[in-house]
């Protein structure tokens, strides 16, 4: 089975970069809740087994790879907000989210591996866009696992304020639980606006209120 390797981070070591950084983002879909990238900076030495994109583990072994990145790497995870989605769009948003994840490492990266076919615009650093790096990179997939697995605690902890929208379970996606709950019980602070289901419920509301 095809699984991430160091091709890319031993590619960049060669052409003289020391401190290398996976970036990825998790939950760009969601109609609910922040966006969220992590960076991550790994050390050859100490890299858990199993390391794979998130969306390939399951939820016990994501938990406990994301323990062992935060033990034997650096790590700084970061979020773009529902109202910075909003005003920007969620592409511009994750790209937020991806350099304040660069910026909180402890020292800039010499090269940065992102996941995806875009660089953000405001990063100034030697970079690679990796098409779905996050299955071909550790340094991208660590970072995927410790996006994800924050993430999904942000939700969980929302989902204890604004029961009823099953976000411990859904993370906000648009799941047929959670659009039903935005249709009865409406949108909460949380919600993205700017995106169509959302949208749609709140011109409807307006409509009924004039």
């Amino acid at each position: 089975m095809d699984a991430p390797d160091l091709f890319f981070e031993t590619a960049a070591r060669a052409r003289g970069a020391i401190r290398i950084a996976g970036v990825d983002e998790v939950g760009r879909g969601p109609l609910a809740g922040p966006v969220t990238a992590a960076a991550v900076v790994l050390d050859v030495q100490r890299i858990p087994e199993g390391l794979n994109d998130s969306k390939k583990l399951t939820e016990k072994r994501r938990v406990a790879l994301s323990q062992l990145i935060h033990v034997s790497a650096e790590v700084c995870i970061a979020h773009a907000s529902v109202e910075e989605i909003d005003t920007h769009n969620i592409l511009r948003a994750s790209h937020i989210a991806m350099c304040r994840a660069i910026a909180g490492l402890s020292s800039p990266p010499c090269h940065v591996l992102i996941d995806g076919n875009m660089i953000p615009r405001d990063l100034d650093l030697p970079c690679e866009t990796i098409v779905k790096g996050d299955g071909r990179s550790l340094s991208i997939a660590a970072a995927s696992i410790v996006a994800k697995v924050a993430r999904d605690a942000i939700m969980r902890d929302l989902a204890q304020h604004f029961p009823g929208y099953g976000w411990e379970t859904n993370a906000g996606y648009g799941s047929k639980s959670h659009s039903d709950a935005l249709l009865n019980l409406g949108v909460t602070p949380h919600h993205r606006r700017s995106f169509a289901p959302v949208h749609n419920i709140l011109c409807k509301e307006l409509k009924l209120s004039s």
